[in-house]
């Protein structure tokens, strides 16, 4: 699949790139961001002519609605370079669909498809050099929304800025990943915007996080907010159990997030001949599973991780550790999706987009 650009944009290019300054092999997760950032402005129930121009600070008013009533949504993807040196997205269809319906529960206006697609398009084009071959290497991309109207009154903005911005990536977890089951605090409740991203979904779990991480362990597997009973996600990821050789993900919900890498996978794995069920995991049977030897994997999924195997969960201060296995179901379901992502694969599904 290709997209045809017909998008009316104004360019503006960096008289000389920065590009030769970065380490490539050295990356911290969303710390560095390439030349170019595209931006387009709605207001008077209009979006305006975007512009992409040179990677740099703007000027927001101290009321702007973002503020003080957190009207702030993102989407997350990457870009791949194959052997060839074409620059690929993976399924940004999905994307665009999922950022318009976070848009739609905060009552944000709708991003045209010309725009968000064919922005993309472009500023990828022209960032091309950024997306480095090989696999690991990645281009991720973060499209984002926030309210720049100004004025305190509790209502939502008439003011909108679109962006796209770029930062080159390698891995996003490093090591071992060990969880603690969230018996507590929620992410989202029914009737909330769990299933929209919403930048104050990402800020609520920063403090349970850190909680986790002060007893050695680096996420936390979200549960039900009314029982605590039903494993949801972990951290920033959608979950997945391996219990035997059946493989179990919780269903998207008001609370859930609609994982384009989960659904993906679960797509991979059904053709692969796996035992997929989605349905609600309770805690008791991961224990259960863990004290028979029925557990054999856990592990999380999204886009800056891709798949990001757990090694051991803890609950009610008793930790379970995961058996090592070679060539696991994680393993093996993200070499498949990362070997369409590269191109090194066939891409039957039609998942992969040229720039």
């Amino acid at each position: 699949m290709s997209l045809n650009n017909s998008l009316d944009i104004d360019i503006i290019k960096v008289n000389s790139s920065k590009i030769e300054s970065i380490d490539f092999e050295n990356l911290t997760f969303g710390n560095v961001f390439t030349d170019h950032m595209l931006i387009c402005d709605f207001k008077e129930g209009a979006w305006q002519k975007p512009i992409i121009k040179p990677y740099e600070p703007f000027l927001i008013d101290p009321s702007a609605k973002v503020f003080h009533y957190g009207q702030a949504i993102f989407e997350g993807m990457k870009a791949y370079k194959d052997s060839n040196n074409d620059v690929w997205m993976f399924r940004p269809e999905e994307n665009f669909h999922r950022f318009n319906k976070s848009a739609v529960r905060m009552a944000m206006p709708e991003v045209t498809e010309t725009i968000f697609m064919d922005g993309l398009k472009t500023i990828l084009d022209i960032d091309r050099d950024w997306v480095k071959f090989g696999v690991g290497n990645t281009l991720y991309i973060r499209p984002f929304m926030i309210a720049v109207g100004s004025g305190v009154i509790a209502q939502p903005s008439t003011q909108y800025r679109f962006m796209i911005i770029l930062s080159p990536a390698k891995s996003y977890y490093s090591g071992e990943v060990k969880v603690i089951i969230a018996e507590h605090y929620s992410r989202a409740a029914n009737g909330g915007i769990g299933a929209a991203k919403a930048a104050g979904n990402y800020s609520a779990q920063f403090y349970p996080t850190k909680l986790a991480n002060e007893k050695g362990f680096q996420q936390i597997i979200w549960t039900d907010d009314a029982t605590h009973t039903k494993l949801e996600e972990a951290g920033t990821m959608n979950v997945f159990f391996r219990i035997n050789d059946t493989l179990f993900t919780a269903p998207t919900s008001e609370r859930i997030l609609d994982g384009v890498t989960r659904k993906s996978l679960i797509d991979i794995a059904k053709r692969e001949g796996m035992d997929v069920q989605i349905r609600s995991i309770l805690v008791e049977e991961l224990i259960n599973a863990a004290k028979d030897g029925s557990l054999k994997e856990v592990f999380g999924a999204g886009t800056a991780a891709v798949v990001s195997p757990i090694s051991a969960f803890s609950f009610q201060d008793i930790e379970y550790a995961l058996p090592k296995i070679e060539n696991s179901f994680a393993l093996q379901l993200k070499e498949k999706l990362t070997n369409i992502q590269y191109k090194l694969a066939e891409d039957t599904f039609g998942w992969t987009v040229k720039v």
